[in-house]
């Protein structure tokens, strides 16, 4: 856990991976789109190669993403609540 300085609730390592994923997923998922764009344009056949997980990729890296963040998320709003109560 991370020390912090004026008394509020440290930040879990878990917090932090969670939330490194979720930015991750997030920059693969545009880069992906991007790659799509850019084969598509080229005339790629999409129904071969990479091209299918690619596109899955596209689909649900956001999703996964959102309910990453969102877990980071409840999770600070339970610590802190914890944090308070203990007061």
């Amino acid at each position: 856990m991370s020390k912090t300085s004026n008394g509020d609730v440290p930040i879990q390592r878990l917090d932090r991976v969670l939330a490194t994923m979720s930015l991750g997923l997030l920059v693969l998922s545009v880069g992906c789109f991007f790659a799509i764009m850019i084969g598509s344009s080229a005339g790629a056949d999409f129904a071969t190669g990479v091209w299918p997980a690619v596109s899955i990729i596209v689909y649900y890296a956001p999703i996964l993403a959102f309910v990453m963040m969102f877990t980071v998320i409840i999770r600070a709003f339970v610590r802190r609540a914890r944090a308070n109560r203990a007061r």
